[in-house]
């Protein structure tokens, strides 16, 4: 009976951090309201260089220690932690994009977002407050 309970407690928290909601914000300034996954994606896969009314991007992401870094770029490309390595490898050895600059945690990219109308993240929504806005929930 007591394993049962164990496994039912290991189980309910396990099933707590999963559903954690992570979100992609911009600067509470920017104009962009919504992005789409497939926006989102071809940003962060070097793709595409601007918002949608043309200004530039700057690409914030968190450490691979982080914990949702790999969760983000799944999401948000369809593509592992390693494909989205080789593809950021292949566009800096070519010169044509810096990677995303990378952030400790939820905490340092929601303040770099917050001070710059040209960044955009992702960090879990439970660390979002009025200093930037949501423009994707995955």
């Amino acid at each position: 009976m007591k394993s049962r309970i164990a496994v039912g407690l290991v189980l309910a928290l396990c099933g707590m951090s999963a559903h954690a909601e992570l979100v992609v914000i911009v600067n509470a300034k920017n104009p962009a309201a919504n992005l789409t996954p497939e926006q989102v994606g071809a940003m962060y896969l070097g793709n595409v260089t601007t918002f949608p009314n043309g200004d530039a991007i700057s690409l914030v992401d968190q450490t691979a220690q982080g914990g949702i870094r790999e969760e983000f770029y799944q999401k948000a490309t369809g593509r592992s932690l390693a494909q989205v390595k080789a593809t950021w490898a292949r566009i800096t050895f070519t010169g044509k994009a810096a990677p995303p600059k990378e952030m400790k945690n939820d905490s340092d990219v929601k303040a770099l977002v917050a001070s710059d109308p040209r960044a955009i993240g992702y960090v879990d929504a439970s660390a979002v407050d009025a200093s930037v806005k949501i423009v994707l929930k995955l």
